[in-house]
C-alpha cells in the first residue's frame, strides 16, 4: 500500500530511524511482542540504546507498544511489535516515497499461536 501523502517531515522521521544502528535488528526482532530488554538480550545491545532506537521507531511508526507485561522482576513492562513486514523506498521522485506492507491483525495472532 502506497502512502504518496507522507510529510517531508515524516518523511525524514522514517529514513532517521532506519539509519540509527540497529534500528533494523529491531524491527527484525520484534515480529513478535517483546519488552525493551528482551528486544535488547536478542541483539545484544545495551539497554539504553535499545530505548533509544525504540522511541525513535515508535514516533516514526514502525513499531508500536502492545501494551504492558509484568516482567520476571514483578514490573509492568511495555511490550512492542514492528507495525509492517516491508517497506519500499522510493526515491525517483522529488521526495522519498514509501510503499508499507503493514501487519495485520490475523497475522499478529497467529504468530502469536506458533509462538506458544
Amino acid at each position: 500500500m502506497s502512502h504518496p501523502d507522507t510529510t517531508p517531515t515524516e518523511s525524514a522521521g522514517i529514513l532517521s530511524a532506519l539509519g540509527s544502528k540497529y534500528s533494523a535488528e529491531i524491527l527484525c526482532a520484534a515480529g513478535t511482542p517483546k519488552s525493551a530488554q528482551a528486544l535488547s538480550d536478542d541483539i545484544e545491545i545495551p539497554i539504553a540504546t535499545c530505548y533509544r532506537r525504540i522511541e525513535e521507531l515508535v514516533d516514526a511508526g514502525l513499531l508500536s507498544c502492545e501494551g504492558r507485561q509484568l516482567s520476571e522482576e514483578g514490573r509492568r513492562t511495555n511490550i512492542y511489535r514492528r507495525t509492517l513486514d516491508e517497506l519500499e523506498v522510493d526515491f525517483a521522485d522529488t521526495r522519498p516515497r514509501f510503499s508499507r506492507k503493514r501487519r495485520t491483525e490475523a497475522k499478529n495472532q497467529l504468530q502469536d499461536q506458533l509462538e506458544d
